[in-house]
C-alpha cells in the first residue's frame, strides 16, 4: 500500500498520508505552517468535538441535517456522525490533529481538520469508504453545518478553557486553601514576629500569618470563577460575520444549551454576536484572572521560601520537606525547590497575560480577531500549569512543612518592636528613645525597662505580653 493517498480540495489535489482520517484541507495546513511544532492543546481539540457534537443535536432537533435541503442525512447518519463527534471529545483521534498551533489567525485550518476527521469517522462508522471522494456525510454541508470558523473556534476556546478552570483550577485552588487554613488552625498558638520592609515588627501567630496565605487563595477561588463568567458567553450563532447568516435563529441558543447541560459549565449564548465574533475581550478579562491567581501564587510560595530559610543562618520558621540534593558542590544543601518550581509557573503566566492582551488588543479588526489559535493555546497553558504547579505544592511541600516553634518563639523577645505596645503608656518619643537605647546596649526593650523602673513590674508584664500583641484590645 502507498504511504499516500490523493485528496482533493477546491484547490486541487493534494497528497495525504494513506491512513489519515483528515483530507486535503488539513494536509495543506501542515505543510504551510511548520513554525513551532505545536499542536493545538488535547483539551481544545475535545471542545471543538464538543462544540461539533452540540451543533449537530441542535440540526437535528431542528430538522436541518435530514430536511428536504442538499444531501440531506438519515437518522443512522446522523447518528454516526454524532458518535464521531465523540470520538473526538474523548481524545481517541488525537493523533489525527496535526496543525501547528501558528496558523491561520481565525483558526480555520483547524476546524476545517476536525471537519473532515469527524466525517471521515462517521463514514467509517458506517461502513462506508472514508477514502471515497464522494462523502455521505460531508466535512462542510453536514459537519459545519450552519457554522463559520469565525463562530466556533472562539466557541470551542470559551468551552475549552471554563471546563478546565472548572474541572481542574479550582480544585486545586480549593485544595491548597485547605491545607493553608488547616495549618493556619495548627498553629494558631505559635507567636513569631511579623515582618514589614523585612525589618522586624510586631509580634504575630504563625496560624495568623497562615491565614492570610488562605484568605490569598480563597480570593484566587474567587477570582478563578470570575475567570469562568467572563467566559460564559458563545459566540456560535454569529457564523461569518456575526448576522448568523445560514443558520437557523434558534441555532445558537440550542448549542449553548447543549454545552452547558455537556459540560455543567453554565454557558449562555453571546448577548450580542457581533461582538462576540469580533472580539476576544472576555478571554483577555479571563486571563487577567489568572494573571491575578498567579500573582498570589508567586507570593505565597515566596513568603514560605523566606519563612523556611537556613536552617542556621536564615529564618527557619517552618521546615520545608527535604525532596532532593540542592547543590552539585555543596554537600548536603537543600533547596526550597517547590516553592521555586511554582514562582516560574507564575512568571510564565505573567508573560502570558502580555500575549494575550497584545492579541486581544491588536489582532481583532472589525468583525474578526486573527489572533485565536495562539489565544486558545496560551490561555490553556496558564489554567493547566497553575492547576499542576498548585498540585504538586499541596503534595510536595505543603502536606508535610513543620512549625518550627522554637526558632519563631526566640525572636520575639529580642525584636525592638516590642516596644509598639508601650504607646499607650509612656507615649511614642518615650518608645523611640527607649528602642534606640536597646539596640545600642543590646538590651531588650524589657530588660530596659525594668532596669529603669519604667512602669510597674505587674503593668510592665501585661503590656509586654506577646501573646495580647496579636490580637486587638481596648
Amino acid at each position: 500500500m502507498s504511504e499516500f493517498r490523493t485528496e482533493r480540495d477546491s484547490m486541487g489535489p493534494v497528497q495525504v498520508p494513506a491512513e489519515a482520517f483528515y483530507g486535503a484541507q488539513t494536509q495543506r495546513a501542515v505543510e504551510n505552517f511548520p513554525i513551532s511544532g505545536w499542536e493545538l492543546p488535547p483539551e481544545l481539540i475535545h471542545a471543538m468535538g464538543r462544540v461539533k457534537y452540540a451543533c449537530g443535536v441542535a440540526n437535528r432537533d431542528l430538522g436541518k441535517l435530514t430536511g428536504t435541503g442538499k444531501n440531506p442525512l438519515n437518522d443512522e447518519q446522523v447518528s454516526a456522525m454524532l458518535q464521531a463527534c465523540e470520538d473526538v471529545v474523548d481524545g481517541s483521534l488525537d493523533d489525527q490533529f496535526p496543525i501547528d498551533v501558528f496558523q491561520t489567525g481565525s483558526g480555520t485550518s483547524s476546524n476545517m481538520n476536525v471537519n473532515e476527521v469527524i466525517s471521515n469517522r462517521a463514514i467509517e462508522i458506517l461502513g462506508g469508504d472514508r477514502f471515497a471522494a464522494d462523502k455521505p456525510v460531508h466535512p462542510n454541508d453536514h459537519v459545519n453545518m450552519g457554522q463559520s470558523t469565525n463562530d466556533t473556534f472562539p466557541t470551542a476556546i470559551h468551552v475549552a478553557v471554563g471546563t478546565s478552570i472548572v474541572n481542574d483550577l479550582l480544585p486545586a485552588l480549593q485544595r491548597f486553601a485547605d491545607e493553608l487554613q488547616k495549618k493556619a488552625d495548627d498553629w494558631d498558638q505559635i507567636i513569631k514576629i511579623g515582618r514589614t520592609h523585612l525589618a522586624d515588627a510586631t509580634p504575630l501567630r504563625l496560624g495568623q500569618e497562615f491565614g492570610g496565605f488562605a484568605r490569598q487563595l480563597q480570593l484566587s477561588i474567587d477570582r478563578a470563577k470570575r475567570a469562568v463568567d467572563a467566559i460564559a458567553e458563545l459566540p456560535v450563532g454569529g457564523t461569518a460575520v456575526g448576522s448568523g447568516i445560514n443558520t437557523h435563529p434558534e441555532f445558537g441558543s440550542r448549542v449553548a444549551a447543549v454545552l452547558a447541560e455537556t459540560t455543567e459549565v453554565p454557558f449562555i449564548e453571546a448577548v450580542n454576536h457581533f461582538e462576540g465574533n469580533a472580539q476576544r475581550d472576555g478571554l483577555v478579562e479571563c486571563h487577567g484572572q489568572l494573571k491575578a491567581v498567579a500573582t498570589t501564587l508567586f507570593n505565597v510560595a515566596n513568603n514560605i521560601r523566606w519563612l523556611g530559610s537556613g536552617p542556621r543562618c536564615g529564618f527557619y520558621e517552618v521546615k520545608i520537606p527535604d525532596l532532593q540534593p540542592g547543590s552539585s558542590i555543596m554537600p548536603g544543601k537543600v533547596n526550597p525547590v517547590m516553592c521555586e518550581s511554582m514562582m516560574q509557573v507564575c512568571a510564565r503566566v505573567m508573560g502570558n497575560d502580555q500575549t494575550i492582551s497584545v492579541c486581544g488588543a491588536t489582532g481583532g479588526q472589525f468583525q474578526l480577531n486573527i489572533m485565536m489559535p495562539v489565544m486558545g493555546q496560551t490561555t490553556l497553558e496558564s489554567v493547566r500549569l497553575l492547576a499542576n504547579c498548585s498540585n504538586a505544592f499541596v503534595e510536595y511541600c505543603l502536606l508535610n512543612m513543620e512549625a518550627n516553634t522554637e526558632a519563631c518563639e526566640a525572636s520575639v523577645e529580642k525584636s525592638l518592636s516590642m516596644v509598639t505596645s508601650l504607646n499607650p503608656h509612656i507615649g511614642y518619643e518615650k518608645a523611640s528613645a527607649l528602642a534606640k537605647e536597646a539596640f545600642k546596649s543590646g538590651k531588650t526593650i524589657r530588660e530596659l525597662c525594668t532596669e529603669q523602673n519604667i512602669l510597674p513590674p505587674d503593668v510592665l508584664t501585661e503590656a509586654l505580653d506577646p501573646m495580647s500583641m496579636t490580637e486587638p484590645h481596648a
